[in-house]
């Protein structure tokens, strides 16, 4: 095998093997650097340090590098800007698990050495990620690699903080919040998960202190009653008036409690009274303060009782919930046990049951922030989202969002920038320790990793430096690619800090995709099993395959489904296009790239081709400004499989086996190139396979990855040869078609009569019968538009032609028949679908002149058809009587 041909069996793991390090030691990822470049930008979301990446990933990444590859060929300045995230809790958790492996904990090493061990993860897992970059082809510009923790990065943060705090958007206040008690700490809204789970309501009695009778209350969490210092009922409610003012015995606890009345208290709800604990319910605690009801916690930060629980101390909050009930039934207090599924909080991170508690907090105030985030998509500078229909899911919830707490009772993360002087309690925020810091104790909780990398776009690009090259060239970037299951998490966020911090938005646009399901369609968990390592894709089917996929089933804002079928399709494309381009070398070999002209007389297959390539190069760049990489894929699949394989270079076989030396030259060239184009269209989606076959046809240039993206060139548009073709196509499809009916194989000649009612048809069809003859078969040929219809013979209706097989012995007429009438109406559908759509107004008022038009063809086109096939219905009935 000579150096310019492919192998015989297309190998992925061969074409893919090493590809990767050559396109590094070439520099091929970093910016061009050129100045009057219009400059490109994306941000990849950072990817937590916590282990491997999963089939999200992989979609979410080969989706930026298509759109970061084409970019780069169009001639934009490009920078694809790699990182990861430190992962506060989820990192930590990790790193914890594998100390409790080896009998030790955080705590019996301290702050400091705990630290040691989590940078050491982030090294090792940071290598595994870049590992899959690689594998996935991903072109990324590592040398502007970041992390959430990185210096740079942490003065960005602290800046931030800083600010925040002295506008007065950042406050600490004792709240409730939501508690992962086995993370030991605060949660944010978005990171809680509710699950249908079965529980109860517990219903029990609390006795007047004047002994006049009880209240009964229903709880879902009776350990919580412990902690009740109020019980409420509503101002209006007539059964409980004289009720309000009085006092109920806290049983268990021996505790006087007031009776309240407060407009919170749904009278339609049970039993009208409700139960009050001001430090475990957030609706609690404003009926609390509004009253002035004391505020007692009685739970550890582990989830187990406190001192302030009396006889539970210590004890599981689960374990006290089931000997509070039945403390309670022995007292004759219990009135009864009501089971029910409902909805409880899980964290996201560590899957534990959230308990809402009293906690002194850092929080950011987002009513500003979130109002500036919502003004600003009624500018020209709004973020636009793709599909538009999530602009509002994100003005939802920024109109509807919550003072976000920010700390976190970790200590892998950025550290509050506050300190707390050891004598007078005073604290201090500010971007470094006090001067007599030995005086000062910095406040040990970490920000909330979302904190960090809300300011992402902008603090990777040397902010809060405004002056940086960075930061001036590159922000703000010009698309962010993410899944809507983090539109509340981190997009919400990016947008308002970068409105408050630089004054840009952080991106001009955010596609938005679903999530990877299974061939079921469910959600791939590690509970079903289903999920699906990418990396193992890839060692099975190759990277280019799997990009394939990803992309050719992308449509913006919609799921997708993952199926080894789907794959095993993606293969079998790209292995047509190995074998195309095989043919297509082995009939170029000795060629160059000066060799290459498309001057000159061509065949009505050469101009067609090259017609339906100027096509497909506009619809796809169309497709791709989009971002609609689906709809693009179909685009150049039928293309490179119909139009490029199955007919020309089938077509091209008629001329590179004649003997025409300068229609050979024209072919092998218009080959050559239209291989040349596709590659290039395809290079984004699937870069190693492209980039191995284009090594070895006739071009000039380095590497396809900065090679330039194709152009349409309106003079390779030739109306006629189009149409020309498309006649010829359906002639030759149907002329197959009918063979296939009665079972005559093509290596079998027949008689094919055509009967033309166009003229310029006949000639085109008489000046392209060698294309006929070739994949026909006819032993006689006739072309005329005088031409009797035979009386016995197979038909096929086409535009400004009919054909006619007499094929005696060989057709059923009643069959023939049968087939006609489905034709007919087929036609007749097609008559009365067109014939709708022109008589209504609207559509003729307001579509485009030559859509109109095209409609009126189609309308007359079809109705020839319709007729022709009444008139040989009509024909075969006549014999057949």
């Amino acid at each position: 095998m000579s150096e310019n041909q492919l192998s015989k069996k297309y190998a992925p793991q061969e074409v893919e093997s090493g590809r990767y390090q050559e396109w590094l030691k070439l520099d091929l990822f970093k910016p061009s650097g050129d100045q009057k470049a219009k400059p490109y930008s994306v941000v990849i979301p950072p990817p937590n340090v916590t282990g491997k990446l999963h089939l999200g990933h992989a979609w979410d990444t080969t989706l930026q590098d298509i759109i970061i590859r084409q970019k780069r060929m169009q001639g934009f300045d490009t920078l694809w800007l790699p990182g990861m995230d430190h992962a506060g809790i989820a990192t930590q958790s990790k790193v914890e698990a594998k100390l409790k492996e080896q009998g030790i904990s955080r705590y019996d090493l301290g702050r400091e050495k705990f630290m040691e061990q989590a940078w050491d993860w982030k090294e090792e897992y940071a290598q595994h990620i870049r590992g899959q970059w690689e594998k996935l082809g991903l072109s990324l510009d590592y040398g502007h690699e970041r992390f959430t923790l990185d210096d740079g990065l942490s003065e960005a943060v602290r800046t931030v903080f800083v600010k925040l705090y002295e506008k007065a958007l950042i406050y600490r206040g004792e709240y409730i919040i939501n508690w992962d008690p086995q993370a030991r700490t605060a949660l944010s809204d978005i990171e809680v998960i509710h699950k249908e789970v079965e529980g109860a309501f517990y219903h029990m009695t609390y006795p007047l202190t004047d002994g006049s009778g009880v209240v009964e209350i229903a709880t879902t969490r009776p350990e919580t009653m412990l902690g009740d210092t109020g019980v409420a009922v509503h101002p209006d409610d007539e059964r409980y008036q004289e009720l309000i003012g009085k006092t109920v015995l806290l049983p268990l606890m021996d505790k006087e409690i007031p009776i309240v009345a407060d407009e919170y208290v749904d009278r339609e709800f049970g039993t009208g009274v409700v139960k009050i604990t001001p430090a475990h319910d957030p609706n609690d605690f404003e009926v609390g303060n509004r009253h002035d009801l004391p505020r007692v916690n009685v739970m550890n930060d582990d989830g187990t009782m406190n001192e302030n629980a009396g006889a539970y101390t210590n004890m599981d909050r689960f374990a006290a919930r089931k000997a509070i009930v039945e403390d309670l039934d022995n007292l004759g207090r219990l009135v009864k046990v009501e089971k029910m599924v409902h909805s409880v909080g899980h964290s996201e991170r560590s899957d534990a049951v959230v308990e809402p508690r009293l906690s002194k907090q850092w929080f950011v105030k987002m009513g500003p922030l979130a109002q500036q985030a919502i003004d600003n998509q009624d500018t020209s500078a709004a973020v636009d989202f793709y599909p538009g229909r999530f602009n509002q899911t994100f003005l939802q919830w920024m109109e509807n969002v919550h003072d976000w707490v920010i700390s976190r009772q970790l200590w892998w993360g950025h550290q509050i920038p506050a300190w707390y002087h050891k004598e007078t309690g005073e604290m201090y925020v500010g971007m470094q320790a006090p001067q007599d810091s030995q005086n000062w104790q910095q406040d040990e909780d970490v920000l909330d990793t979302w904190f960090s990398s809300a300011l992402w776009p902008f603090s990777t690009m040397g902010w809060p430096d405004i002056s940086d090259e960075m930061f001036q060239r590159y922000f703000p970037t010009s698309t962010l690619v993410t899944g809507y299951d983090i539109i509340f998490f981190w997009v919400s966020r990016m947008i308002f800090q970068s409105l408050e911090f630089t004054n840009e938005r952080p991106f001009e646009n955010v596609l938005i995709h679903g999530l990877i399901r299974d061939a079921e369609g469910r959600k791939m968990s590690k509970s079903l099993g289903n999920g699906i390592d990418p990396m193992e894709v890839i060692d099975q089917y190759g990277a280019d395959a799997l990009r394939w996929f990803l992309s050719n089933g992308s449509t913006p804002g919609q799921d997708v489904r993952f199926s080894y079928e789907k794959m095993d399709a993606a293969w079998n494309f790209i292995n047509k296009i190995w074998n195309a381009a095989r043919f297509v070398l082995m009939n170029v070999e000795e060629m160059t790239a000066k060799d290459i002209d498309l001057n000159g007389k061509k065949s009505v297959a050469d101009r067609w081709i090259l017609t339906r390539l100027n096509e497909t190069v506009a619809r796809v760049t169309e497709l791709f400004e989009r971002f609609e990489f689906g709809e693009a894929g179909r685009q150049l699949y039928n293309f490179i499989w119909d139009d490029f394989c199955d007919w020309y270079i089938e077509m091209s076989k008629e001329t590179l086996y004649g003997t025409d030396k300068q229609a050979q030259q024209m072919n092998k060239s218009v080959l050559v190139y239209t291989l040349d184009q596709i590659l290039r269209l395809l290079h984004p989606i699937m870069p190693f396979v492209t980039e191995e076959i284009w090594e070895k046809i006739p071009h000039n240039g380095t590497s396809l990855v900065i090679a330039s993206y194709p152009e349409v060139h309106p003079k390779f548009n030739d109306k006629d040869a189009a149409q020309g073709m498309n006649v010829l196509m359906e002639l030759i499809r149907s002329v197959r078609n009918i063979r296939a009916e009665v079972n005559t194989p093509i290596s079998k000649p027949i008689t094919l009569l055509i009967q033309t009612s166009d003229q310029a048809i006949e000639t085109f069809l008489k000046e392209n019968k060698n294309y006929i003859e070739r994949f026909c078969n006819p032993e006689k040929l006739v072309i005329d538009s005088e031409l009797e219809a035979p009386e016995l013979a197979m038909t096929a209706v086409l535009t400004g032609a009919n054909i006619y097989l007499p094929l005696a012995g060989l057709i059923n007429i009643d069959e023939e028949l049968n087939r006609l009438e489905k034709e007919l109406e087929k036609w007749n559908q097609e008559v009365a679908r067109v014939k709708n759509k022109l008589a209504n107004e609207r559509f003729v008022a307001n579509a485009p002149a030559e859509v109109v038009q095209s409609e009126r063809d189609k309308q007359k086109d079809y109705l020839e058809k319709q007729q022709t096939v009444k008139e040989r219905i009509e024909q075969l009935q006549k014999i057949k009587q």
